[in-house]
């Protein structure tokens, strides 16, 4: 009887366990859940915003549904897409071709950074931090780039700018330098110089923290426009964001180029244009970050410096 008895207060400890511990979980999802969908709300108002209106916008306001829905900012857009297609390959080929190169030099310099038989190697970590600390300004920037460098108007005046992070570098090195010393060694004993060492070894075993260097250096790439305010004059070099700073400081700026025909300034639908720009601008990244998301959660360990 006893041992029954036992049984059934184990068994309802049980279920009150699994109870406790769905509960817990389910609150914990359900939290979450919430700020996700609050964290939605201003892209969904945006998206609201571009499928509005112009008149219904100025006077209703913003709302998740649109209060008169209309595809005019988008008919506007795509009257004449020319504009719109080159800014998207501008930006695709400046953001696949400097991410690129950008990870190539990066780790390259991480990984010298990281091997403790490198004479420099202190130095040159400094001269990097240091970066990080102080820089010349916007000025000695300028004269740099369009006086020595002469790359004003190039596709290399929007890439050239995150060639070397120092930040990037310096999570980049902590990688490196935790990967085993008993590989690199054996290497050595086998033969294998350090570019063999790098290409074969420390790439292969720092994929992860490649790729997260990789997204964070594409969304930068991505969402520069800074970059073509400064040294970019030619608007057929103009990048994504760039175009859409331009139609959001100008609402003439539609016109430019024949981007919209022959439309007065009046016709323009200012607000719309502006929300339609912007999920144009931010679409393609946003589904970008979905399916690189699992490696930007593992750069959150990856920037714990020792």
């Amino acid at each position: 009887m006893s041992t029954h008895t036992e049984r059934l207060r184990e068994q309802k400890r049980q279920d009150t366990d699994r109870l406790m511990n769905w509960l817990s979980r389910f609150s914990v999802h359900f939290t979450l859940l919430c700020f996700g969908l609050f964290c939605l709300v201003p892209l969904l108002l945006i998206i609201s915003a571009s499928f509005t209106d112009e008149i219904a916008l100025t006077r209703d306001g913003y709302r998740l549904i649109p209060s008169e829905f209309s595809t005019e900012a988008y008919d506007l857009i795509f009257r004449n897409p020319t504009v719109i297609v080159r800014a998207y390959a501008v930006t695709l080929l400046t953001t696949t071709v400097g991410t690129l190169i950008a990870l190539t030099f990066m780790s390259m310099l991480a990984y010298v950074l990281s091997r403790p038989d490198f004479v420099l190697r202190k130095p040159l970590s400094f001269f990097v931090f240091f970066t990080m600390l102080f820089n010349g300004g916007v000025v000695p920037y300028y004269i740099l780039m369009t006086q020595y460098l002469h790359v004003q108007d190039t596709f290399f005046a929007l890439m050239l700018p995150y060639f070397v992070v120092a930040f990037y570098v310096l999570i980049l090195r902590t990688y490196f330098a935790a990967l085993p010393s008993e590989l690199i060694d054996a290497a050595r004993v086998d033969g294998a110089g350090e570019l063999r060492i790098f290409v074969s070894i420390a790439l292969p075993l720092a994929k992860p923290a490649l790729a997260t260097i990789g997204l964070f250096t594409a969304l930068n790439y991505w969402n520069d426009w800074t970059t073509s305010l400064y040294f970019i004059r030619d608007p057929h070099l103009y990048p994504l964001q760039y175009l859409l700073y331009i139609i959001q400081s100008n609402s003439q700026a539609m016109q430019l180029q024949s981007a919209v025909g022959n439309i007065t300034v009046g016709e323009v639908p200012t607000q719309t244009a502006r929300m339609a720009m912007a999920v144009l601008a931010t679409g393609p990244a946003a589904l970008f970050f979905l399916f690189f998301q699992r490696y930007l959660i593992r750069g959150v360990t990856l920037g714990a410096f020792k």
